[in-house]
């Protein structure tokens, strides 16, 4: 990378996420149950003595300019850009930036590439300005996608991102932001699986469902859809009775998850992931015919649960398999799904 800078290079890495369970209620005042994966960004960053942010990606394309004031333009870049800007607001970096990303993470998988992106960056701009904890960094990331991004996401994908480690789940309170770190038993494997199907936030079908869902929350009088009680909800019309029936239903089993997990009782936390997955399949109406199918076969050939993870439209499965069978269920899985890609 061309820099007109001496001075060092900022790096910073930050791993994706899987959600376990806990699906589309993070912004409805659920608990959640993201796990950190391998597959990570890796940000470098450097003052260029320019009012230019010099922009690269290793897996994309060539270096690109970009003013350090620019708005979103419905680029990669943009998620990059808007944390600059907001480090720049915070002082933790003065003037445009020479500034590459090169990431191992599925783009359009529902892995949270964006959220590890921004929180990569803000990581890098943040070195040299004191302890900003992760937390910290999650709640700026979550108001970058907010506001200069425009996607109305909650504040699951950054924390997550920011403060978990593979082979670790977090489970989040996302009302107040406590979390607790449960360490998956040894005979648990969780297995991420591309569908092969891409999705992406910014076409307009995640703001639709969040704001089915607000508007739900506000016409059974609750702050958050989650409390909802089920025979209240029975009065609305569809399809913002199902999407209540969904965040009510979804938040219980996400707390019987985490209780499975303390527990150990993987067959139990296989079934509520599968109950789930038809919980998003036909109340929110977010999974597609494909995925839907790997789904239900990944069970018939053994995992413990299955179901479609982040946002949906597309991306990843996450499975729940007996670590000893994994090999030879994922080469029966792939047999039937050729076009399929294992994460992790």
């Amino acid at each position: 990378m061309t820099r007109s800078s001496r001075l060092p290079a900022q790096v910073a890495t930050v791993p994706c996420r899987v959600n376990l369970i806990g699906e589309w209620i993070d912004f409805n005042g659920g608990t959640v149950l993201p796990m950190a994966l391998a597959p990570s960004v890796t940000v470098q960053l450097a003052a260029n003595g320019m009012t230019l942010d010099r922009i690269r990606s290793t897996n994309f394309e060539a270096i690109q300019d970009f003013s350090v004031d620019a708005p979103a333009e419905g680029h990669w870049s943009d998620y990059v850009r808007g944390a600059l800007q907001y480090a720049r607001d915070q002082n933790w970096i003065q003037g445009g930036q020479d500034l590459s990303v090169h990431s191992t993470i599925p783009v359009g998988a529902g892995l949270s590439s964006s959220a590890a992106i921004i929180v990569a960056t803000l990581k890098a701009a943040s070195i040299g300005n004191g302890n900003v904890d992760g937390a910290s960094l999650a709640s700026a990331a979550k108001k970058i996608e907010n506001d200069f991004i425009g996607v109305p996401c909650g504040i699951m994908d950054q924390m997550a991102v920011a403060l978990g480690e593979p082979g670790v789940a977090l489970a989040l309170h996302t009302r107040d932001c406590s979390y607790a770190l449960l360490s998956l038993p040894e005979t648990w494997a969780i297995v991420v699986i591309h569908s092969g199907v891409n999705r992406a936030l910014s076409d307009g079908r995640y703001r639709i469902r969040r704001d089915q869902c607000l508007a739900a929350a506000a016409a059974l009088g609750v702050e958050y859809l989650c409390d909802a009680d089920l025979v209240s909800i029975t009065t609305l019309d569809d399809p913002l009775r199902r999407r209540a029936r969904h965040a009510a239903t979804e938040a219980k089993r996400s707390l019987d998850a985490i209780a499975a997990l303390r527990a150990g009782d993987r067959s139990r936390f296989g079934q509520l992931m599968i109950e789930s997955h038809d919980s998003l399949r036909d109340d929110m109406d977010v999974s597609v015919q494909e995925v839907d199918q790997l789904v239900q076969d990944a069970v018939r050939l053994g995992a413990d649960g299955a179901r479609i993870t982040g946002a949906g439209f597309g991306g990843c499965i996450v499975a729940l398999v007996d670590p000893d069978h994994v090999e030879t269920w994922w080469s029966a899985l792939k047999l039937r799904h050729p076009s399929i890609a294992r994460v992790a």
